[in-house]
């Protein structure tokens, strides 16, 4: 369930960023700028923050390696989806949504590692021994 909750953070921050929808920021901030530039530079620093803590917590737990493996194999099923006639690239956005389920799955399953990592070794980290 905290994989679930932490992918669903990372899911709602990359579509609270850009989307094929007209509800997102880079759409809402290239739209407004010049009314409300204040509020677009403070709505893109809030979002700026939430990057900075999820991708911090990804490159720190999974590194960049582990982070491009995820991206490999949620490609190779896009791979398999495609060629088994499932999914068709001819529809952009649904290339957008899923570049965004990646993205967020990465920035997800980053975040949540240590917790992944303990299930399914029984070690502890150094940052759980006061929690036990």
């Amino acid at each position: 369930m905290p994989l679930l909750i932490r992918w669903i953070f990372a899911f709602v921050l990359v579509i609270a960023t850009y989307n094929p929808t007209p509800w997102n920021y880079t759409s809402w901030a290239l739209e407004t700028y010049e009314e409300r530039l204040s509020i677009v530079v403070l709505l893109g620093l809030v979002l700026l923050v939430g990057y900075i803590i999820f991708l911090r917590a990804t490159l720190r737990s999974i590194g960049v390696f582990g982070a491009l493996l995820i991206l490999a194999l949620l490609g190779a099923i896009v791979w398999v989806l495609i060629d088994m006639g499932w999914l068709s690239v001819e529809d952009p956005d649904a290339m957008v949504w899923l570049g965004i389920i990646a993205v967020s799955a990465v920035m997800g399953i980053g975040l949540s590692w240590s917790i992944i990592r303990r299930r399914l070794s029984g070690q502890l980290d150094v940052d759980d021994v006061e929690d036990s």
